[in-house]
């Protein structure tokens, strides 16, 4: 706001409501209200990618200007999440881990620059006293210690930076001091700007571009919390994914509503749950009932917002680090082959090239007011356009619909019958698609049919590397196939002995089993391989 020439009322206007909106939104993911949220800590706050596009917005527009475009920009989260699954072959977990991936990247040369955020007159030697002691106390208990202690290796870190740099004057007391203890701004609630002219229409492309790289962060921190909240790897809930999206959405039209910036989740957070070990929800309602008290207790947001830049620039340092980790992670779990790879290392070497500003610096920073000088959203998009061109050069695929019941296995063999002989294969491949086609359908028709009466069935068949790949998409159920296949040895008594003997002919059968589960739809994904060797 100081950058765009905002006055200083308006700017006490700006960070009220925004910590307020993030506490509330941290809080609805944490709960998860039937579609709302995702029932993980997932921290939410204003978006620093949309810092550049906001600048730009208040000072060519004014805070009216930048209210009426977030409103706007609150849709695109609103309407991914209400149609994730037609995005599903697009937002893949390569795009997501990729995105987490090059955050850091984005995010370290402004991280770097508070190692020298320090009062003029100060000793040369307090900034990287001050960091250095942050970084080993913070991994230091991070590596070591193991209970309680861990969970408090951030805290404690930053508080011993901060003593240590108060003694060389780097903690500004005087901002704590002058703070109110509790109070409110002075109601600078800037109105929309309908006018829809010329600078409207200029922003607007940028805004909607940064919001589509918004919402693929979002994604990829809700996936990224789940990986890192179960104790064993679960199969991947994009209906909580979902949730999280909705609330996005929700943050940042709210966020609008009251003038402020779009509303985003902080990866940061999932770096705190991989550091400390917390994945409870009960912390995440804690965290955003702590934001929402920080937004009426000036002195208390001071005390925070007074820690010198060198110890925050540490304590970040160690967090970007525990990410770009989660990233990999992402990457290594769904499984990485020669496609995959050559997108991600592709994508995530032009991030880091335009990160940099070595690649065509003279035409990106005109081009939609800098958007890919920012490595993150040049390395997300062309994630996204080589996942668009594979996709595009697949061969034809094959599909057929039907209702989703017992009566649908005639077409499906016949169906499957006819995709083998296209692609030249034997029998015995022609039966092992069959076989794989039937165990799935009868584990995942429920056990009392009337709940599938009206539920449809589509099923498409085609060939990737030489093996053939069936995709069930059916309205959703409850329980999850792919975990399912992978619990297989924990089986209790309670589990129906056709549905195990089916989950077990299934994984004999199948490479892979994939599924991913939305609101109103499931999509299981079964490669089966076409030279099939039977386990001794």
């Amino acid at each position: 706001m100081r950058a765009a020439g905002a006055t200083e009322a308006y700017l006490s206007w700006a960070v009220f409501t925004a910590v307020a909106v993030g506490g509330a939104a941290t809080i609805l993911q944490a709960v998860r209200i039937g579609r709302i949220g995702m029932g993980y800590i997932l921290a939410m706050g204003p978006s620093a990618a949309f810092i550049a596009v906001c600048i730009t917005a208040v000072a060519e527009g004014g805070p009216a200007m930048l209210a009426t475009l977030v409103v706007i920009t609150s849709l695109v989260p609103l309407v991914l999440s209400y149609r994730l699954s037609l995005f599903q072959r697009l937002l893949t977990p390569t795009v997501a881990g990729t995105v987490i991936m090059l955050i850091p990247i984005t995010v370290m040369p402004a991280i770097l620059n508070l190692l020298s955020a320090t009062p003029s007159g100060t000793p040369v030697l307090s900034a990287p006293l001050s960091a250095l002691a942050t970084i080993i106390i913070i991994s230091g208990i991070a590596l070591k210690a193991t209970g309680a202690l861990r969970l408090w290796a951030p805290v404690i870190g930053v508080v011993a930076g901060s003593i240590i740099g108060g003694f060389f004057g780097l903690y500004d007391t005087d901002r704590v001091a002058s703070a109110s203890w509790v109070g409110l701004p002075k109601n600078e609630w800037p109105g929309f700007n309908l006018d829809f002219g010329p600078i409207f229409w200029a922003l607007l492309p940028a805004f909607l571009l940064v919001a589509v790289i918004n919402t693929i962060r979002t994604i990829s921190s809700a996936i990224a919390i789940q990986r890192i909240s179960w104790r064993q790897s679960r199969a991947v809930d994009f209906r909580a994914v979902q949730g999280a999206l909705t609330v996005d959405g929700m943050s940042t039209l709210i966020s609008g509503l009251v003038g402020t910036m779009p509303n985003t989740a902080y990866t940061v957070g999932v770096s705190v749950a991989e550091l400390t070990g917390v994945g409870a929800r009960s912390v995440g309602v804690a965290t955003g009932a702590v934001f929402i008290a920080m937004a009426f207790l000036p002195k208390v947001l001071a005390l925070i917002l007074s820690i010198p830049g060198p110890v925050i620039a540490a304590y970040l340092t160690v967090l970007l680090a525990a990410l770009l980790v989660v990233g990999i992670k992402i990457l290594v779990q769904d499984g990485i082959d020669y496609r995959n790879g050559m997108i991600v290392g592709i994508a995530f070497l032009v991030g880091v090239g335009f990160q940099s500003g070595l690649i065509f610096p003279e035409y990106v920073s005109e081009f939609a007011g800098g958007l890919l000088e920012n490595g993150m959203s040049a390395g997300g998009f062309t994630a996204i356009l080589m996942t668009i061109f594979v996709e595009i050069a697949e061969p034809r695929r094959s599909r057929i619909e039907m209702t989703f019941d017992f009566s649908a296995l005639p077409k499906i063999r016949d169906f499957l019958s006819a995709f083998a002989s296209r692609n030249s294969w034997d029998t015995a491949m022609s039966n092992r698609l069959d076989a794989a086609a039937e165990e799935t359908l009868l584990t995942l028709i429920p056990q009392d049919e009337e709940e599938h009466d009206r539920r449809h069935l589509r099923l498409i068949a085609y060939k990737e590397e030489g093996d053939a790949v069936l995709e069930f998409v059916v309205s959703s159920g409850e329980e999850n196939l792919q975990d399912r296949i992978a619990l297989l040895s924990e089986q209790t008594d309670e589990t129906p002995v056709e549905r195990e003997i089916s989950l077990r002919l299934l994984r004999h059968l199948a490479s892979s089993v994939r599924h991913q589960q939305y609101h109103d739809t499931d999509i299981v994904t079964v490669r089966v391989k076409a030279h099939h060797h039977a386990p001794p």
